[in-house]
């Protein structure tokens, strides 16, 4: 049963590492906002759930080694981490809580081409930049074209304003690709009309983004890494006790914020090596299968997050346009207190 279920050892990185002579240390990419949301846009933000997400986009730091070690403990048949506390994996209700992103709603799908996409910045953006890489635009063009806003900006111009702050949240930090540059345009035909964004289950893209870009990293030949990064490494630190940074400071949410806040790293692992065997060694009797049944953590999560929680251990298909990977929510039960 064993050798059926495995298929990908003779090519998986826990193998091939063992014949390297220099370990495999993931380039791993974030773009963080260099500044908070204009309060003019926040109403538009607000509807479409990337409040939130707008409050977290800055002062994040990987930890390449930690993201790493998890990789050679990812198996792409099964979409969980083989340890010896069982299995485990990144679910729909880590998203919701960490990110604070929806997770039940439609799927995120459709054409992913344009016959004109500079016609489509113009009419959503107002402003066209002038190289356009197979519908992917430069991150900095937005940063740049987008950096300002005036008290008596039109309301399209704040429409407008709104859409390029999404686009660089969901291109440098809930779903940067191997570019680090670029963002594609597909993502923009999605905030056409802002009533229908925010029926969108953005979470569940997310997810589905994390895990194909973990599934083919650990292929020992990748030596990058994209995808929501900053989750992962935050699901760890609430999961693994032994790989958490100490922080004096109140829990926040979304819970992804808490690393956002001066830690100390002292006594926490630093090279690859260490951090291998304190996963080997100390999980099996200290992962924490529910870390937000908290009452810390409780309090601060608002109450329409936690209206739904069926939603959270279902197994689905995670859609996010062509890419379809399952959330393999019956093998984890235990992350949901079953």
């Amino acid at each position: 049963m064993a050798g059926e279920l495995i298929r990908f050892d003779d090519k998986h990185i826990s193998v091939e590492q063992m014949q390297m002579s220099v370990d495999r240390i993931l380039q791993c990419y974030i773009r963080n906002m260099t500044s908070p949301p204009s309060p003019l846009i926040e109403d538009y933000l607000r509807e479409v759930d990337f409040w939130h997400m707008a409050m977290i986009g800055r002062g994040c730091k990987l930890d390449p080694k930690l993201i790493s070690a998890l990789i050679e403990r990812w198996r792409p048949e099964t979409h969980t981490f083989h340890l010896p506390c069982g299995e485990c994996t990144i679910t729909l209700e880590d998203v919701l809580l960490q990110l604070g992103l929806p997770v039940d709603r439609d799927a995120v799908t459709g054409s992913v081409h344009s016959a004109d996409w500079g016609a489509v910045c113009y009419e959503l953006l107002g402003a066209i930049p002038d190289n356009i890489n197979g519908g992917r635009i430069e991150m900095g063009w937005l940063r740049d074209t987008f950096s300002e806003q005036n008290d008596d900006s039109t309301e399209l111009e704040k429409i407008r304003y709104a859409r390029a702050y999404i686009l660089q949240i969901i291109g440098g930090y809930l779903m940067p690709d191997l570019s680090r540059n670029l963002v594609h345009l597909r993502w923009l035909l999605k905030l056409v009309d802002f009533r229908a964004v925010g029926e969108f289950s953005w979470g569940s893209a997310v997810l589905a983004t994390l895990y194909r870009e973990m599934c083919g990293a650990t292929r020992s030949n990748k030596a990058k890494i994209g995808g929501c990064l900053s989750l992962l490494q935050s699901w760890a630190r609430f999961h693994f006790p032994f790989l958490r940074p100490r922080v004096d400071h109140p829990y926040t949410f979304p819970l992804i914020t808490r690393w956002n806040h001066s830690a100390s790293y002292a006594r926490l692992p630093t090279c690859l090596e260490d951090i291998w065997l304190l996963l080997e060694q100390q999980s099996e009797a200290q992962f924490q299968w529910t870390p937000y049944e908290d009452l810390a953590i409780w309090a601060v999560i608002p109450d329409e997050y936690l209206q739904n929680p069926n939603a959270w251990h279902v197994k689905v298909p995670l859609v996010n346009f062509v890419i379809v990977e399952m959330h393999q929510s019956d093998r984890v039960l235990w992350q949901f207190g079953f």
